[in-house]
């Protein structure tokens, strides 16, 4: 879970949490065939401005570091 904080853009602490499923992937053609990464988390968004912030998981976040070792 996010704890609270300030909006890292704006400041403000008119924030509200909702809960998100996110398909991730690389970008460039290259990466076409590559099956997304979901991630089940928190997303924290500024009411004022309407940035996002969100958490990768830990499990995620390894697939992710896996894969782009891969592309080097």
């Amino acid at each position: 879970m996010i704890t609270a904080f300030d909006c890292a853009a704006c400041g403000s602490q008119n924030l509200g949490p909702f809960a998100a499923e996110i398909a991730v992937h690389f970008s460039g053609l290259r990466n076409l065939d590559k099956p997304h990464v979901y991630i089940s988390t928190q997303l924290v968004v500024c009411l004022d401005c309407g940035i996002a912030q969100f958490i990768v998981p830990a499990a995620e976040l390894r697939l992710f570091a896996k894969r782009d070792a891969a592309a080097a």
